[in-house]
């Protein structure tokens, strides 16, 4: 059993999805394990991990939705915690209701994912953030 542990970094523009599947298919392709398990964990309070439908952007645009409903924007005293403006204390709630870690099986060196899925870093705030995200993959070697 072999373990790899690395970082990587995000630029966010803003609320919305980031798809980060490319950057994972490409570090699992050269760290030499063939077959075990990536942990995905969010160094954040703001922003999340999801496994999303990749093929439409309307599934996007609808998750931003229902969320915006679910949670809405601060100001004008609605949450007590808006230190760094109305999206603060959103931000936070929308991260405690979705996921800052992921765990998927690797398979010959790739994520085991469905056809139309893809991993994506959720940025809750409005405005671009430097996302990091830190990769533990645990597994068997390749044969070589």
């Amino acid at each position: 059993m072999e373990q790899r542990l690395h970082r990587i970094q995000v630029m966010t523009r803003g609320r919305g999805l980031v798809d980060v599947t490319d950057q994972l298919c490409r570090w699992l392709g050269s760290q030499g394990i063939a077959t075990g398990l990536l942990t995905i964990w969010c160094r954040h309070t703001s922003a999340s991990l999801l496994v999303q439908e990749n093929a439409s952007p309307d599934v996007q645009a609808d998750l931003e939705a229902f969320l915006s409903r679910l949670v809405p924007d601060g100001g004008n005293g609605r949450y007590r915690h808006e230190d760094e403006g109305p999206d603060d204390m959103p931000a936070h709630i929308r991260a405690a209701l979705t996921q800052t870690q992921l765990s998927i099986p690797v398979e010959g060196a790739q994520p085991v994912l469905g056809t139309w899925q893809g991993v994506y870093l959720y940025e809750h705030r409005t405005s671009p953030h430097r996302r990091e995200l830190v990769l533990h993959l645990l597994g068997e070697a390749s044969q070589r």
